[in-house]
């Protein structure tokens, strides 16, 4: 399985680098090798404005990820250490909201936004991305099962309130699944393409990466298009891998952490 996810991943690199324009070839490695793939991707200023939607892309994910993770928190933490009536009500409720994919709600979601003047903004997309956070919180939730109540006992005889012991006590020790969370948070916008095209329509200049590269595999410009896509896709699978290599210790123990109580 290894091998065959390595064969794809060097494909689409080489392809990036290949000088002859067409779409498909007969052979994997090129025959020539430019870097000009690259130089137009991040110097067109007409039909592709790649520069423009990584950045856009940047953005959203970004503040996806600490609006998202802020809210899974959160909830993680009151639903480990609190009790109060509806809480299993409330539990079984987003266990069974999990269980449907996310784009069966786009269509309401597009007119709830439309309602409040809201589509064809990043703010709108930052918003779709967090609002399931609250739902998603059980790994976390299993986490913070494992680290034990004594702590936050001990904490409140100190005279510490809640939020002091979830931020000063409790935050501090849950850098694995803070990471964890914080990834997940990071991917979805970075790679989502249905939510983003309902939200953004014919908005170009607020398009990510994901529209951007769908747009260039349509039949209209697939044959001219097609090596500069390759590099749009090396380019946005550079800053993921390079958080899952610098945080995947942490990555690990978090998903191992939050799994079991």
């Amino acid at each position: 399985m290894s091998i065959i996810w390595l064969i794809s991943i060097i494909w689409i690199i080489l392809t990036s680098f290949r000088g002859e324009g067409k779409t498909f070839v007969q052979y994997f490695i090129p025959k020539q090798f430019t870097i000009n793939n690259y130089a137009k991707l991040f110097s067109s200023t007409g039909v592709f404005l790649f520069k423009k939607w990584f950045l856009n892309t940047l953005i959203v994910a970004v503040g996806t990820c600490a609006l998202s993770t802020t809210i899974n928190l959160s909830v993680a933490y009151v639903m480990s250490r609190m009790r109060f009536k509806l809480r299993k009500a409330y539990m079984n409720l987003a266990l069974i909201l999990g269980m449907f994919p996310g784009f069966m709600s786009m269509i309401a979601v597009y007119y709830v936004l439309k309602a409040f003047n809201l589509t064809q903004s990043l703010l709108s997309l930052v918003l779709v991305y967090s609002a399931g956070a609250a739902t998603s919180f059980y790994i976390a939730k299993g986490f913070f099962d494992t680290i034990s109540k004594e702590i936050d006992e001990a904490a409140r005889i100190d005279g510490a309130t809640n939020a002091q012991v979830f931020t000063k006590i409790v935050v501090p020790l849950s850098k694995p699944i803070i990471v964890y969370t914080a990834l997940q948070a990071f991917i979805s916008p970075w790679m989502d393409y249905i939510f983003a095209k309902i939200i953004m329509g014919d908005n170009y200049e607020k398009y990510t990466v994901a529209i951007g590269l769908w747009y260039m595999t349509e039949k209209e410009n697939i044959e001219n298009y097609f090596t500069m896509f390759a590099a749009g896709s090396v380019c946005i699978a550079i800053p993921i891998t390079i958080l899952f290599i610098w945080l995947q210790k942490s990555y690990v123990s978090g998903i191992t952490g939050g799994s079991v109580k």
